[in-house]
C-alpha cells in the first residue's frame, strides 16, 4: 500500500455491492440460501463458508457503524434507536440462523476433508458455539447488550465542576497533573464525589446486568457465569487457576515494586505523607506535559511516530485520517473510553477516544494504532473467525505499540529531559496498570463464582482485595468512602465483563518485545509483523512464539521483566 492509499473494499461474490443491513426480511433469504444450498464437493463447500463469512460480515460491520454513531453522540436519540434495533431485532435471528448454518457444516461430509493449516481456528470457534448455543439465551443476549450500554450513557453525561467550571470526567481528571495540590485535592475530591452520586444506579445496573449472566450460564449448563464466561471466550490454553497465578505473580513483584517508586515520588515531592491526588502529577512537580496542541497535531506527530517503527504502521494511522475514520476530542454526551472498531468488510477500522491534550493520549492513540494496525494486517482474511483475533493477541499488539512508539517520542519532546520525565510516566503507569489489571479480574472472579452475594458483600471483598494490590505507602485516610466504587470507574466490569486480563498477558508479551526491540529493532520488528500477519490463524502460544517471546505469565518471568522495568525507570530518574 502506497503512502495514504485508501485500499478498496472487499469485492462482494455473494451479496449485491449495494446490499444493506435495514430489516430482516431483506436479510433472511440470504441466510435461507445457505441453508438450502447443497454441497456435492469439497469445492462448493468452501465456497459455501466463504460466502457465509461475507454475510456475516457484513452484519458484524453494519452492527459496528450503528454502535459508533452512537457512542460518539449518546445523547442522539436516532442513533441509539438504530443500535437498539439492531441488537434486538436483527442479531438475534441471526443467532438462531447461524446456529443452523453451524450445525450443517459439521454434518456436510466434506468437512472433515478442509486443510486444518486453514480450518482448524474457524472449525473449533464453530464447535465451541455449538456447545454454547441455548435458544432461551438468544434473546437474553440482547437484554444484556442494550442494558449494559446504560452505563456508557450514564457516564458520558456525569459532567465535574472544577473551580467553578464545567468539564469531562476525563478533562477534569487532568487537574490532577497540575503542580497545585490544592487544585489537585480539589479535583480529586469533585470528581469522586461526583462519581459517588451515580455509584448506587450503577450498583443496581450491575445486579441486573449480575443476575442475567448467571442465568445465561445456568441456561447453558454451567454452574457460575465466570466458567461459561470462560468458554464463550475461546480460553483454550489458559484456565481460572492460572489467572489466580497471575494476580498472586503480580501482588508479589509488582506491587512492592510500584511502591518503591512511589516512595522515591514521595520524598521527589517532599511530601509527609503521600495521598491519591498525588500519583499523577511529575515526579518533580514540574507542569503537566502537553506534547500537542490540538488533536490535528496529535495525528500528524502520531502518524511520524509510527512510521520510525515501520512506515506501514504510518500509512495506516494516515489512512484513517483521510477518509474520517478517526473521533478523538473529549466532549459532553461521548461515550468514556477509547476503541479500535474493525469493519471486516471495507477493511479500514475506526478509532474513538477521549482525547484531553496530554501524554495519556499519545499512548492511547499508539494503543487504538496497534489495533488498527492488526485490521489492516487481517483484512484480507476471508474468514471471519481469522479476522477476530483473542483479545490476548489483539491486546499484544496494541500495548507493544504503545512500547514501541515511546522509543521515538522525540517527535513530541524534543527536549531531552522532557522526553525523560515523559517515559517515566509511561513506566510508571504500566507498572500500575498490571496490579489494576489483577485487581479488576480478581474481583469479577469473585463476583461471578459467587452468585447471590449482597451489595455488602461485594463492597467488603472489592475493599479487602482493593487494599491487596495498592501500594502501601498511599495515604486513604480521611477519604470517606472514596475505594469503595472506584471498580465502577472500569467500563469492562459493566459492558464486557472477563474481558481484562487480557491486558495483562499482553504487557508482559508487549515488555519482553520492548527488551528485544531495544536489542535488535529490525529483527524485533519483522518477528512482530509475521506474528500480526497471522491473524487468528494459530494458537495464542504458536503466535507469541512467532513473535519472538513467551505465552508466560509465571512469577519467574513476572520478576524477570519487572528487573527490566525497574532498572529502566531508575534510568530515566538518576540517568544513570
Amino acid at each position: 500500500m502506497s503512502v495514504l492509499s485508501v485500499p478498496e473494499p472487499r469485492k462482494r461474490e455473494f451479496l449485491p455491492e449495494e446490499f444493506k443491513v435495514t430489516v430482516w426480511s431483506r436479510l433472511k433469504p440470504y441466510f435461507n440460501e445457505l441453508l438450502r444450498r447443497p454441497i456435492a464437493t469439497k469445492a462448493i463447500l468452501e465456497q459455501w463458508i466463504f460466502d457465509w463469512n461475507e454475510l456475516n460480515a457484513l452484519v458484524q460491520e453494519d452492527v459496528n457503524w450503528r454502535y459508533i454513531h452512537f457512542s460518539t453522540n449518546t445523547s442522539d436519540e436516532r442513533a441509539g434507536e438504530s443500535y437498539n434495533y439492531v441488537v434486538q431485532q436483527i442479531l438475534p435471528k441471526v443467532a438462531k440462523i447461524n446456529h443452523q448454518l453451524n450445525q450443517k457444516l459439521l454434518e456436510i461430509p466434506f468437512c472433515k476433508n478442509l486443510e486444518p493449516e486453514k480450518y482448524s481456528i474457524f472449525l473449533r470457534e464453530v464447535k465451541n458455539s455449538l456447545e454454547l448455543f441455548n435458544e432461551d439465551n438468544v434473546d437474553l443476549q440482547a437484554e444484556i447488550k442494550l442494558r449494559s450500554k446504560e452505563y456508557g450513557k450514564m457516564m458520558s453525561q456525569m459532567i465535574i465542576d472544577v473551580a467553578g467550571n464545567s468539564y469531562t470526567i476525563q478533562e477534569a481528571s487532568n487537574f490532577l497533573q497540575e503542580p497545585d495540590r490544592n487544585l489537585r485535592r480539589h479535583a480529586f475530591r469533585s470528581i469522586h464525589n461526583r462519581l459517588s452520586k451515580n455509584s448506587p444506579q450503577l450498583n443496581l445496573l450491575f445486579n441486573e446486568l449480575v443476575d442475567m449472566r448467571q442465568q445465561l450460564a445456568q441456561n447453558t449448563g454451567f454452574e457460575n457465569y465466570r466458567d461459561y464466561k470462560f468458554k464463550a471466550l475461546s480460553r483454550f490454553d489458559y484456565s481460572p487457576e492460572d489467572c489466580y497465578d497471575f494476580h498472586e505473580n503480580i501482588k508479589n513483584e509488582i506491587v512492592p515494586l510500584l511502591n518503591e517508586l512511589y516512595k522515591i515520588r514521595q520524598d521527589s515531592l517532599k511530601l509527609e505523607e503521600l495521598k491519591p491526588w498525588d500519583l499523577n502529577v511529575n515526579i518533580n512537580g514540574k507542569p503537566p506535559l502537553r506534547p500537542f496542541k490540538n488533536t490535528d497535531e496529535l495525528i500528524e506527530k502520531s502518524i511520524e511516530c509510527l512510521a520510525e517503527i515501520d512506515p506501514f504502521f504510518g500509512e495506516c494511522l494516515g489512512v484513517m485520517k483521510k477518509i474520517g475514520h478517526l473521533d478523538l476530542n473529549a466532549r459532553e454526551g461521548k461515550r468514556p473510553g477509547g476503541y479500535n472498531m474493525p469493519l471486516p468488510l471495507s477493511g479500514v477500522p475506526f478509532v474513538f477516544m477521549n482525547a484531553t491534550h496530554s501524554l495519556k493520549d499519545v499512548i492511547i492513540l499508539a494503543h487504538e494504532s496497534g489495533h488498527a494496525v492488526h485490521s489492516f494486517y487481517t483484512k484480507n482474511f476471508r474468514l471471519n473467525s481469522a479476522k477476530q483475533t483473542p483479545k490476548e493477541i489483539a491486546e499484544f499488539a496494541a500495548m507493544t505499540m504503545e512500547l514501541l512508539a515511546m522509543e521515538h517520542w522525540e517527535v513530541f519532546f524534543d527536549d531531552p529531559l522532557t522526553l525523560k520525565d515523559a517515559k517515566l510516566q509511561q513506566l510508571e503507569r504500566v507498572l500500575y496498570s498490571m496490579t489494576w489489571i489483577a485487581l479488576i479480574d480478581k474481583f469479577q472472579h469473585w463476583v461471578y463464582t459467587n452468585p447471590g452475594h449482597s451489595d455488602e458483600d461485594r463492597k467488603q471483598m472489592w475493599l479487602k482485595m482493593f487494599h491487596e494490590f495498592q501500594p502501601g505507602i498511599v495515604n486513604h485516610s480521611k477519604l470517606e468512602n472514596y475505594p469503595e466504587y472506584l471498580w465502577q470507574k472500569q467500563l469492562h466490569v459493566f459492558e464486557v465483563p472477563f474481558y481484562f486480563i487480557e491486558y495483562g498477558f499482553a504487557q508482559l508479551g508487549a515488555l519482553a518485545i520492548w527488551k528485544q526491540y531495544r536489542e535488535n529493532p529490525k529483527k524485533t520488528i519483522d518477528n512482530f509483523k509475521n506474528a500480526l500477519q497471522l491473524g487468528y490463524t494459530k494458537s495464542i502460544p504458536e503466535t507469541y512464539q512467532t513473535a519472538g517471546i513467551e505465552f508466560n505469565f509465571s512469577r519467574e518471568y513476572v520478576k524477570e521483566l519487572a528487573v527490566y522495568l525497574q532498572e529502566e525507570i531508575q534510568h530515566c530518574i538518576y540517568n544513570v
